[in-house]
């Protein structure tokens, strides 16, 4: 942005600068609600496996199997993004050489698609015109539009996946500690277990609100969603627990 004028950069700056958690939004949302969901199935199929359930193994059991999913689960989600990450950036790379390729190669073909493409979105011929000629002269920029309006994939070359992985593993840790509190500070019975479901739908709730803070949409919809989501795998959890409590009985 050397060429920028003060003022351009400043309006860049303020008004479509989305913010250091826009950029790793996924990572938080899909780690945390997975940290959630999978740290409560824990808490669950200890409550759902019968009326002893924790209180049989005690809280120390409890936090123990909660803190080694926390962080072995965490682990492999913070991989599995990095690894996600660093995949989707070599399939971009690749399907972008092969466009630029075909442009060196093929332009009258591109050209034909270009047309297609901005004729689609009810571009005037005379303009299209105007587009194909510019295109023609930056053929890196034509490879760019094409990358996204031909084959339907945004540039993740900018993404950094170590810093993905480490969002996804942090989130995963921070929001699946949550159900954990309560058995923390009391005896494993079923008033704790009920606190760990409050502290479940909270932690929910927080995300939800993360997620709207970020993205601006309704307040309502975000916050229902998340919990929404995560509830219905938090019930099958328990549910899984109950069953299996009922089979070993």
């Amino acid at each position: 942005m050397s060429g920028f004028s003060k003022e351009l950069r400043q309006h860049l700056a303020t008004e479509h600068d989305l913010g250091r958690f826009s950029e790793f939004l996924r990572e938080i949302v899909y780690g945390g609600n997975d940290g959630i969901v999978t740290t409560f199935a824990v808490v669950a199929g200890f409550a759902g496996a019968g009326a002893e359930g924790a209180g049989a193994v005690g809280a120390i059991a409890v936090l123990l199997f909660g803190l080694a999913n926390i962080f072995a689960d965490g682990a492999s989600m913070g991989l599995g993004a990095f690894l996600a990450t660093r995949s989707a950036q070599g399939i971009y790379r690749s399907a972008r050489a092969r466009e630029m390729r075909e442009i060196r190669e093929q332009p009258e073909r591109e050209r034909d698609e270009l047309f297609a493409i901005l004729g689609a979105k009810g571009v005037p011929e005379a303009d299209i015109r105007e587009f194909a000629e510019l295109y023609r002269r930056n053929p890196e920029l034509l490879a760019d539009f094409m990358m996204q309006h031909e084959i339907g994939m945004p540039d993740p070359t900018g993404s950094s996946a170590a810093l993905d992985g480490l969002a996804t593993f942090l989130s995963f840790v921070f929001f699946g500690a949550i159900p954990l509190v309560p058995y923390f500070l009391r005896d494993p019975d079923q008033t704790t277990f009920h606190l760990s479901v409050l502290a479940t739908f909270m932690a929910l709730t927080l995300l939800g609100l993360l997620r709207w803070r970020v993205t601006h949409e309704r307040v309502a919809r975000c916050v229902a969603e998340t919990v929404v989501v995560g509830g219905v795998c938090a019930v099958i959890a328990y549910a899984v627990g109950m069953a299996v409590g009922g089979w070993s009985g």
